[in-house]
């Protein structure tokens, strides 16, 4: 938490402990670097003093340490490094970019070591397929597991919240949308409302802008074998953090990603986890890595994999002025496109700059994510609750 009024003519003169007395969603050095800002932030006291109500909603987890990564790490108590300790996951495969020790160890990490496991034993992961078709109505991270028989103990939810909210009747004459975790089924809802997905179609594709930290979490994607049964879904993943040696990488998921036991029934699959060198079709699940930004990228890679829909997660649209051509490239092309973001300033901020670009209003408004990752983000510029994907809105 820095002071809001930082750069205001004088520097800051202690931590930012005087926080705003209506929204209390700011906090300043200073009463003179409180009433500096004050023509700023009039404009959005009222707004943020709204988010801040909904404070206790978006800390509401089922999950038997939602307290210990939710509250207690707002409040400092616990740090996700400690968290993480706790779960005997900090720093381990796929988990290594779920706390601040990313951002040291990135420079130095060997993107391209594929990691196939959960790290965690069989009765805490969906290594397998499940025990029964995916229910119609799937509206909760409880239902969710309840569906794939994993205790509430479990901290998969962390890494899964990137992907799997990706269900709909694909294959039937009639397209029907349910309810199921975790994000990307927004994307697809906006995309089948609007009759802008084939019904009668065995393949998915979707471009997914910015990946970062995923690159290291890729296995997890396999789990989309078992909500797309019989359909394969192909993933474009296009960003500047990709590196420039991982373009064009192509990487085919046969399975679910491994629990620690040796002698698990995951472990019969002999080719879960391929890369580049493999072109064979049969995968479920195949995802493809482009280096750059995506109206960069987007002509070359149309040619093979023209989207059913667009998704952004955590895009920061109103933090990076390289969103704007790519907003402008979305309009062009008419595929329908959902972003998200930690906070719901964030997101107002982000829909404001589309809506400026395009003239209109977002097609699909500002909304909590029920399937936003149940670990709070450490050192917000706010003291709003915020978690990776929370807020979900799109165009």
């Amino acid at each position: 938490m820095e002071c809001a009024g930082r750069g205001r003519r004088t520097r800051c003169v202690g931590p930012p402990t005087r926080r705003c007395a209506r929204c209390g969603a700011v906090a300043y050095c200073s009463v003179s670097h409180q009433i500096a800002h004050w023509g700023d932030h009039k404009n959005e006291c009222e707004r943020l003093e709204q988010q801040m109500k909904d404070a206790e909603k978006l800390n509401n987890f089922p999950f038997t340490f939602s307290g210990e990564a939710t509250v207690q790490v707002c409040e400092k108590q616990e740090t996700r490094c400690s968290f993480l300790t706790k779960l005997g996951i900090h720093c381990v495969g796929m988990w290594m970019g779920e706390c601040s020790c990313w951002a040291s160890a990135a420079a130095s990490l060997d993107h391209s070591r594929l990691t196939e496991g959960w790290n965690l034993s069989r009765t805490l992961c969906p290594c397998k397929g499940p025990l029964s078709p995916i229910p119609k109505q799937l509206s909760s991270w409880k239902d969710y597991y309840e569906w794939r028989c994993i205790p509430l103990c479990s901290p998969v939810a962390l890494l899964l919240h990137w992907q799997e909210q990706m269900y709909l009747r694909w294959m039937d004459t009639q397209l029907h949308v349910y309810e199921s975790p975790l994000t990307l089924y927004q994307a697809i809802q906006l995309a089948a409302t609007r009759n802008l997905i084939p019904e009668d179609n065995n393949e998915l594709y979707i471009h997914y802008l910015g990946p970062d930290k995923e690159l290291l979490q890729l296995a997890v994607f396999g789990e989309l074998h078992a909500f797309f049964p019989g359909v394969q879904v192909h993933i474009e993943f296009v960003g500047p953090e990709i590196p420039q040696y991982r373009d064009g990488e192509r990487i085919n998921l046969h399975s679910y990603a491994h629990c620690i036991e040796t002698d698990c029934i995951c472990k019969s699959s002999t080719e879960n986890f391929s890369s580049r060198t493999s072109t064979s079709k049969s995968s479920a699940v195949v995802l493809r890595l482009h280096t750059g930004y995506y109206h960069d990228r987007f002509r070359d890679i149309a040619k093979d994999t023209f989207p059913h829909l667009i998704i952004a997660p955590n895009a920061g649209v109103a933090a990076y002025t390289s969103w704007l051509p790519t907003i402008e490239l979305i309009k062009e092309i008419n595929v329908p496109a959902v972003f998200s973001d930690y906070c719901e300033e964030a997101s107002h901020l982000g829909a404001s700059c589309i809506s400026t670009v395009t003239g209109c209003p977002p097609m699909i408004p500002i909304q909590v994510n029920p399937f936003r990752q149940p670990m709070a983000v450490e050192d917000s510029p706010l003291f709003l609750p915020c978690y990776s994907n929370c807020f979900l809105f799109g165009m």
